[in-house]
């Protein structure tokens, strides 16, 4: 029997899946990645949501009001609040994570603290500790993860709850519905993704005085606490992929 279908929204071609999807796909989870910004396939209708097995939205450098500009994004959030409807397994990353909240309700603003970098210790909530997806991760000693972000979500939608903040009090892993889950911090980010993101954002680090050098050597530097870290995220995903019981089996996949 085949193994799940996760179909997966990128937003850039600079924030794969990466280690996230192959952990995914280590653990059997057929990846339909769709990048909608680009050549290639659309994303899915809502409707042909249904035959997959859960959804991964993942970051991007826009913000998750840009509908004028990423007209993706309008589709995006139906597709959320479509996989919420159908409990489906589904987990926002960063921008992600902030397109979920504000799909189901929730505001998204500007930080006022300020760009979010780098490696950033996890704040759980004692509820995490029994959390599906998070459990195996929040009861591991001093967890840290990666950010790089700029938007917060401010206001949660109706019945989300907060499983970790981050040392200024943002929301950082938030239980948005009950098999919907987002993440502020990027478990799926190496440090080739990263250094990525750090070239785009070379010149107004300069300006502010952030030394980039030994930012990206700190994340390289905490590789195997990172995976140790977070692949259980994704074993965790998988599981939940594989075990859906909303009585739709996962079939042929739209194209």
């Amino acid at each position: 029997m085949a193994g799940p279908t996760l179909l997966v929204v990128q937003h850039h071609d600079d924030c794969p899946p990466a280690l996230l999807g192959d952990w995914l796909t280590a653990s059997d989870v057929t990846l339909d990645v769709r990048r909608p910004y680009g050549p290639g396939p659309d994303l899915p209708a809502v409707a042909d949501l249904a035959a997959y097995d859960g959804l991964l939205v993942l970051g991007g450098p826009m913000g998750a009001g840009d509908e004028d500009t990423c007209p993706w994004l309008a589709p995006t959030k139906a597709l959320v609040r479509e996989a919420v409807r159908l409990d489906l397994p589904t987990l926002g990353v960063c921008l992600g994570h902030q397109v979920a909240g504000a799909a189901l309700g929730g505001r998204v603003a500007a930080n006022p603290r300020g760009q979010q970098l780098g490696l950033t210790p996890v704040g759980w909530a004692h509820a995490a500790a029994d959390d599906p997806l998070l459990g195996r991760v929040a009861t591991r000693p001093a967890t840290r993860g990666i950010h790089w972000n700029d938007d917060v979500l401010v206001d949660l939608p109706e019945g989300a709850e907060v499983l970790a903040t981050t040392p200024g009090g943002e929301p950082q892993v938030v239980r948005l519905a009950p098999r919907c889950w987002g993440v502020q911090l990027h478990p799926e980010a190496d440090l080739a993704v990263v250094s990525a993101w750090a070239a785009s954002d070379r010149g107004s680090h300069e300006a502010r005085g952030i030394d980039q050098a030994a930012l990206l050597a700190d994340l390289d530097g905490a590789r195997a606490e990172l995976d140790a870290t977070w692949r259980p995220l994704a074993l965790a995903f998988a599981e939940l992929l594989a075990t859906r019981t909303s009585g739709q089996t996962a079939g042929a996949v739209p194209a």
